[in-house]
């Protein structure tokens, strides 16, 4: 196996799991954050953007790991790779996307923030 074979795994799985939000937020129905939106990566992308962006991370996914040398899940290091670039993309997109959402905040995950509790955490 050579080495650029574990780079194309660890890069597939940053791209399956960039996949996921764009992919469930859209079939959702939700807009979402994504490269297309104004301004990039800030901005909200309509539902069938993020369907067909999410669909292009799971494409490239594919091809990195299904169509570079052969991955075989019964192989510990190909999987360690893969999951190391799940792993830190999930952990730079939950960084990234937290702050849009609240998920810095975890008194904004426990409770709603509505306009009675801002003007109750002020007092």
């Amino acid at each position: 196996m050579r080495w650029y074979h574990y780079v194309a795994y660890f890069f597939g799985g940053a791209f399956l799991a960039n996949a996921l939000p764009h992919f469930g937020n859209g079939i959702s129905g939700h807009a979402f954050q994504s490269p297309f939106a104004s301004p990039p990566g800030v901005g909200l992308s309509s539902s069938m953007v993020n369907v067909l962006w999410g669909f292009f991370n799971l494409a490239v996914g594919y091809l990195l790991i299904c169509r570079v040398g052969s991955f075989n899940l019964r192989k510990t290091p190909h999987v360690l790779v893969l999951g190391a670039g799940i792993l830190l993309m999930s952990l730079l997109a939950a960084h990234a996307f937290g702050r849009f959402h609240g998920g810095r905040d975890p008194a904004y995950s426990i409770r709603p923030r509505t306009r009675a509790n801002l003007d109750h955490e002020q007092d």
